[in-house]
């Protein structure tokens, strides 16, 4: 009875227009900001916290990101001696590939396909070694002797010319080049020679690689379909296609870089020989090898032709010289390599001298030699994560989300 005689006076009270009034009043004295409210606004609190959480996400993902290419870079030293005639191997495959694919369309067994591009490709490299080895092998003492005599001579320039450099100053430079070539070699030498001399390494490399080539030229177009039925259809078409696109860069790349380095060597070989340069033949095999390290081996290879013509023959000849080297290393640049390559290969010049450095620091000549090739085929895997990323942007998204693959096609 008592509670329901409350609830009957609250009731009552509730319905009264005095207490009405009276509550109304009180709620319009009542300052608007110390009133009970939801917030439905962002502050600055908040947008530093979904700042700091996202810097958080990815910090943790470029650290496990470092972590992983550290641990791939450690494996890939430790075992470099095994992973070295495999990546021969890998970019002569690529290179030979096309003549046992084309023997394969003719019914010849895939055993017998290799062996004749094997046999075929060592019968070639013998024949160019027979031919150029006694030309070169006798002059390359001459050319050292000479570059060494071209330096002395820049060196008396540099101090009794304008530049007025202090003799002081030549030979620190001179003397770091020379302790830093020392420290490589004793690195080198540390590296090579531990267990195994020279020689039979370099036997073993050379047989291995052999045998690795002929394998995957014999065996190599079984793999993708195996892949395929491995990994199911949507994980094993999309590593198959990945691997078929870094295949397709790099035995392009390869293909590619060769015939301009025998462009370049033909066209510096000829210009030397016109300018009555006696070691031109060894100077233009020593190009066109060296046009296998994009930029840093065109500009060494130039340099040494420069200064061997400035010793051999005079400084007008050596400055001619420097002019064909220059229009040789621009027409490579801005002609032949865009226009064989395409832009499905196109590399930054920066992203070319960051990898060769770093494959030759780490790794030395060989991983130098080998650093572009890999930077393409990364290039080329991101390229198709860039593909697969706007495939699964929504169609509503801005056309930078949805279609950044082919904007970054265009502007390249």
């Amino acid at each position: 009875m008592v509670s329901d005689e409350r609830r009957g006076s609250g009731t009552d009270e509730a319905d009264d227009p005095t207490e009405r009034a009276v509550a109304s009043t009180r709620s319009e004295t009542t300052h608007p900001d110390d009133r009970p409210k939801s917030r439905t606004y962002r502050d600055r609190g908040d947008v530093i916290g979904v700042w700091t959480a996202a810097a958080q996400t990815w910090g943790l993902r470029l650290i496990v990101v470092a972590a992983a290419l550290y641990v791939l870079g450690w494996v890939a030293g430790r075992f470099w001696m095994v992973l070295f005639p495999i990546s021969l191997a890998l970019v002569l495959a690529t290179v030979l590939e096309p003549a046992g694919r084309f023997l394969r369309r003719r019914r010849v067994p895939d055993a017998l396909a290799a062996a004749l591009v094997m046999l075929s490709f060592i019968g070639f490299i013998i024949g160019v070694i027979t031919i150029l080895a006694p030309q070169v092998a006798g002059q390359v003492p001459a050319i050292a002797e000479q570059a060494g005599d071209g330096l002395r001579r820049i060196q008396v320039w540099l101090v009794e010319g304008p530049l007025e450099v202090t003799e002081g100053q030549i030979t620190t430079a001179i003397e770091a080049v020379e302790d830093r070539l020392q420290e490589s070699a004793s690195a080198i030498s540390a590296g090579v020679f531990t267990g195994l001399s020279a020689a039979t390494n370099a036997i073993i490399n050379l047989v291995l690689t052999l045998m690795l080539t002929f394998f995957f030229i014999k065996d190599g177009h079984r793999f993708l379909p195996w892949l395929r039925t491995l990994g199911g259809r949507r994980a094993g078409d999309r590593a198959a296609e990945l691997l078929s696109r870094s295949w397709r860069t790099l035995g392009g790349f390869i293909r590619t870089q060769t015939l301009v380095s025998l462009i370049d060597a033909v066209i510096i070989g000829i210009g030397l020989a016109i300018l009555g340069v006696p070691l031109w033949v060894p100077l233009a095999v020593i190009i066109f090898f060296a046009g296998y390290i994009p930029i840093v081996g065109a500009v060494v290879s130039g340099f040494l032709a420069v200064l061997v013509t400035l010793v051999t023959v005079d400084v007008r000849a050596a400055v001619i010289a420097a002019i064909i080297v220059l229009a040789v290393q621009q027409l490579e640049g801005n002609v032949l390599s865009p226009w064989l390559q395409g832009k499905s290969m196109n590399l930054h010049a920066g992203v070319v001298l960051m990898s060769v450095t770093a494959g030759g620091t780490l790794f030395g000549v060989t991983g130098a030699f080998l650093a572009v090739p890999v930077a393409a085929v990364v290039a080329e895997c991101l390229r198709y994560m860039n593909e697969q990323i706007d495939a699964g942007v929504d169609p509503e998204a801005p056309p930078e989300d949805s279609h950044a693959a082919q904007i970054l096609r265009e502007q390249q």
